[in-house]
């Protein structure tokens, strides 16, 4: 069964409780905060032949073929490989599933996650079932990053906000989650991780921490002239494209930040606040748009999956790096 995580707990009640369930419910949120869970977890209330009360009952045949991974009356929709588009092809096999009949003479439930991963194509293969699904047909979309989804598949769909936990509640999670972390490293991962608890037990297991540090010695360096932006782009291959532009962004956002407020609490994170600083002092603000201009629209193309030259990329990114200080 899926976990359920306390942050989720009133939006849990809210709905597994209902009567009546809409056709297509659009789960989003930031990723890493458990929205899969969530809706395993609504997929198997729904599914269930005995539900006790808001929870699947966890013992009738139905549940047992769920936790099988063999239910007739379901169907997971994602992709085919990681971080790769869901195809119009695999959208038509769903389409084919929703026109059948129950075979449990209950709800054929749908999951798709990413829903964003899906080509234009393919979403528009799915608005006719998530307009008019077959049957007792329940369709649980999930999204970490809704701004990317056409227009006419959010609106139809219930539209759904996932929490993100507190500081706090985030905090006392991984404390049980990573039990062999200090308090100090829970904090660090929180704050790569924006604040998403199960994204920074993910970023732990890959170990972002020490990535980051790799990254940001790299980056002194280059400031100092002491390595090339080609070298330093092979030696960054173990780190995802995402997280890089993640934090250049991050970056760019903070030396402006600095530069219209003089505000050294806004510096962000201890090992760049220097750096930060540095550059927010020695570079004209035009420079520090155009960069974050740039950065902006490449991580666009980084998140919409696009086939990237990635060392070419990190070269072009870390050339112009090198070159804010100083005159425009």
């Amino acid at each position: 069964m899926a976990e359920a995580y306390p942050w989720q707990q009133a939006l849990w009640q809210q709905l597994a409780g209902r009567s009546q369930h809409a056709h297509a419910y659009l789960l989003h949120g930031p990723a890493g905060i458990g929205k899969r869970a969530l809706a395993e977890r609504l997929m198997a209330r729904l599914l269930c032949q005995r539900p006790n009360g808001l929870d699947a009952c966890g013992q009738c045949k139905s549940c047992h073929l769920l936790a099988a991974g063999s239910h007739p009356d379901n169907f997971i929709l994602e992709p085919e490989e990681a971080d790769k588009a869901i195809k119009v092809d695999q959208v038509r096999e769903l389409v084919g599933f929703v026109v059948q009949t129950a075979q449990l003479a209950g709800r054929k439930v749908v999951l798709v996650e990413p829903v964003e991963a899906m080509n234009l194509n393919a979403a528009n293969a799915l608005l006719k079932s998530l307009e008019e699904p077959s049957g007792n047909t329940v369709l649980l979309l999930v999204s970490h990053q809704p701004s990317r989804l056409l227009p006419t598949v959010k609106s139809r769909c219930v539209q759904q906000a996932c929490p993100l936990p507190s500081e706090a509640v985030s905090l006392e999670w991984l404390a049980k989650a990573l039990p062999d972390c200090s308090a100090d490293e829970h904090r660090e991962l929180l704050f790569l991780a924006a604040g998403s608890p199960l994204a920074a037990v993910r970023m732990h297991e890959q170990g972002v921490i020490a990535q980051r540090a790799l990254v940001v010695e790299g980056v002194k360096k280059l400031l100092k002239q002491q390595i090339a932006p080609s070298q330093l782009a092979e030696g960054w291959n173990a780190v995802s494209l995402q997280l890089l532009f993640d934090w250049f962004c991050q970056w760019s956002q903070l030396i402006l930040r600095y530069q219209l407020s003089r505000d050294e609490a806004g510096l962000g994170q201890a090992d760049m606040r220097k750096v930060v600083q540095y550059l927010a002092d020695k570079t004209p603000q035009a420079k520090v748009l155009h960069i974050q201009d740039w950065l902006l629209a490449q991580r666009q193309k980084v998140l919409g999956k696009a086939n990237l030259n990635r060392v070419l990329l990190l070269e072009a990114l870390l050339v112009q790096w090198a070159s804010l200080p100083g005159p425009g």
